[in-house]
């Protein structure tokens, strides 16, 4: 009876955990829209925009105008004294008396209202704020585009650990069935016992290879359970198939169009980061500007040496002003023209780094073109390599089972197969994550 109790709530939270367990079910084309809404770095990346937005706003309040009030007390339990000459209260020339001003108690009550009328700083910092929120709109849009390749290559993965496990579990039922026969051909006393040592040698290293795989597709849906901002122990499915897929993807059009490197996110953060220095620059030059601000203010103080400042008969004397200040900067001791230099020079390497960023992306692009252009023509080759090991393989077969072939040529021959069906399945991948980064270089979306 105390086990039974004891169970009731262990399935009770076996239970609520599996039901927490969300399931999923998606295309690569659903993968990666999702991705782009879940995943970690993409929520982020839509934080630092808003964050960048809140920025620009801050920069703008600078030039608007500003309200502060306050209230100051002060305690004057030692008065501070002052000599007068003596003969004021009817006292001998020359002598001097001590006199305490002000009283025990007193409190201001004060508002001032600022305004910003001009700064050529604050003019630069406007321009700023909008580099700023553009660089982070850049940004957003590289770390989409890199979600984007990690679910292809995510998803390609374990569409090809699972494509891996079925041939392999084809190839182990195949092999068990011809051990078996070779088996009994043995105890018949036909062939050598060295045939059947092959092939045990051969299955056992398919059975590994197939334990490998299943090890792999758990670590594989896990990697793409992370990059889809799901929680690894839900339920994942996907429909699309690794020859479907593949298919798809044969698009040599796509390497015929013309690279525009403006295009590419990489170039757009590069000139992003030129305009930061070319402002920089401006902003030293405009410290060399004199600034203008205005401020109102207004108050109401009061006096006694008792604490009565809440009270009805409390007298309040009210006080205002208006004020300009004008800055004029004259002589810095060439401080300000340093400044201004080192700034045209940073802008001078960010206008270098930009032509070099232009260079290494039409290079890029190059290779990324070059590379899925050869996955094609490598899974026409893969294709046809796999047709003719099945072929040599069926041969070896059936020489095998009529004793016109040994053990080691059969052996070879299912190594050959068993070679070219995982090269078969790596070019189907390999066209889906070339043709991946070719559009990440091309920014296609």
């Amino acid at each position: 009876m105390i086990k039974k109790l004891f169970l009731i709530p262990f399935l009770i939270f076996v239970i609520t955990a599996k039901a927490q367990e969300k399931k999923y079910t998606f295309s690569l084309e659903q993968a990666v829209a999702h991705a782009l809404t879940n995943n970690y770095s993409a929520i982020n990346a839509g934080r630092d925009i808003e964050s960048s937005k809140q920025k620009k706003w801050e920069t703008t309040a600078m030039g608007l105008p500003q309200i502060s009030a306050g209230v100051d007390y002060a305690n004057n339990f030692v008065l501070q004294k002052s000599l007068i000459p003596a003969e004021f209260f009817g006292g001998n020339k020359g002598e001097f008396a001590e006199v305490a001003f002000g009283t025990t108690h007193s409190m201001v009550a004060h508002a001032t209202l600022s305004q910003l009328l001009f700064d050529g700083s604050y003019i630069v910092a406007l321009q700023a704020s909008k580099t700023y929120l553009k660089y982070y709109e850049n940004a957003k849009q590289k770390t989409n585009a890199e979600i984007k390749e990690m679910v292809i290559n995510a998803y390609g993965n374990v569409l090809l650990a699972e494509e891996s496990i079925a041939i392999l579990e084809k190839n182990k039922s195949i092999l068990e069935k011809t051990l078996s026969d070779t088996k009994e051909t043995f105890k018949n006393g036909l062939i050598e016992e060295e045939n059947v040592e092959q092939l045990q040698i051969t299955l056992t290293t398919v059975k590994s290879t197939l334990n490998y795989n299943k090890r792999l597709v758990e670590i594989a849906y896990k990697m793409l359970k992370i990059t889809l901002g799901i929680n690894i122990n839900d339920d994942l499915k996907l429909t699309d198939r690794l020859d479907y897929l593949t298919v798809s993807n044969l698009d040599l059009a796509l390497s015929r169009n013309e690279f525009v490197v403006t295009d590419n996110v990489n170039y757009k953060i590069a000139s992003n980061y030129k305009e930061q220095r070319q402002l920089e620059y401006k902003l030293q030059k405009s410290k060399a500007l004199p600034s203008l601000s205005a401020n109102v203010n207004f108050g109401y103080n009061a006096f006694g040496n008792q604490f009565k400042f809440f009270t009805s008969n409390q007298h309040w004397f009210n006080y205002s002003n208006l004020g300009l200040s004008l800055n004029i900067p004259i002589f810095s001791s060439l401080a300000r023209s340093s400044k201004t230099q080192q700034a045209k020079i940073a802008l001078e390497q960010a206008k270098t780094q930009l032509t070099e960023a232009e260079q290494k992306l039409k290079l890029q692009y190059s290779n990324a073109k070059s590379e899925y252009e050869f996955s094609i023509e490598e899974f026409a080759t893969a294709k046809s390599n796999l047709n003719l090991a099945e072929r040599i393989e069926k041969k070896q077969q059936i020489k095998f089972s009529e004793g016109l072939s040994s053990s080691f040529d059969f052996s070879e021959a299912q190594r050959q197969l068993y070679s070219a069906q995982q090269n078969y399945l790596q070019s189907m991948v390999n066209i889906i994550t070339k043709k991946a980064a070719l559009e990440k270089i091309i920014n296609k979306q």
